[in-house]
């Protein structure tokens, strides 16, 4: 595969991996992934799990935290306009209970794709402006009873890093009428996740 740049985000330890496509009269041909070419920018990366999700406009997903075993993920669009959602939930860290965005629209005419890399120590999260497939390779596998989430509509949620546009965007969508799971939506607000014993699991 051939990447393109890999970039920092707000908080850096996100980063946005972009990469080519190569495309003629016939359409275009990529490698979505090749290891060792990841390894080389993520240490020690492993694919346990492939995930694929669709959702429809308006829908919010997540924020989703796991532990044992911790999951980190490598994020892209295959079709639509996604835009993805990770708050810092290390403690110690300086961008700790800081959330931020980044903007993942597709389009098949595009020269090239994105992936974005969510490592272990966030929350995570999506949210949607179109129907949207996406798929995002995890390192751990899924594991019941090892998991929860923080609400993306806790109030206590410093987005002072992200985005002006995308940050009212998300604010518009609250007051059309956004689609969220009953658990999502109940998912801890960030001072209550802070009291619960599995938040030290996430440390500096």
């Amino acid at each position: 595969m051939k990447i393109l740049e890999v970039t920092p985000l707000a908080i850096p330890d996100v980063k946005v991996i972009k990469c080519a496509r190569f495309g003629d009269n016939r359409g275009y041909f990529t490698e979505p992934f090749r290891n060792s070419d990841f390894q080389k920018i993520i240490p020690d990366f492993s694919i346990l799990q492939v995930n694929e999700s669709y959702s429809n406009r308006g829908v919010v997903r997540g924020l989703h935290i796991q532990w044992n075993p911790y999951m980190g993920k490598l994020v892209r669009s295959v079709k639509g306009h996604m835009v993805d959602l990770f708050l810092d939930i290390r403690k110690g860290s300086p961008t700790y209970g800081k959330i931020a965005a980044y903007d993942m629209p597709v389009s098949p005419k595009n020269d090239y794709f994105e992936w974005i890399w969510i490592p272990v120590g966030f929350a995570h999260g999506n949210y949607y402006l179109e129907e949207t497939i996406i798929e995002y390779f995890c390192t751990s596998e899924y594991s019941p009873g090892c998991e929860t989430g923080i609400s993306p509509l806790s109030k206590d949620l410093d987005w002072s890093l992200c985005d002006k546009n995308i940050k009212s965007q998300f604010d518009q969508l609250i007051q059309e009428g956004l689609t969220i799971s009953e658990k999502d939506q109940k998912g801890f607000a960030l001072k209550e996740w802070e009291k619960n014993e599995n938040a030290k699991r996430f440390v500096i």
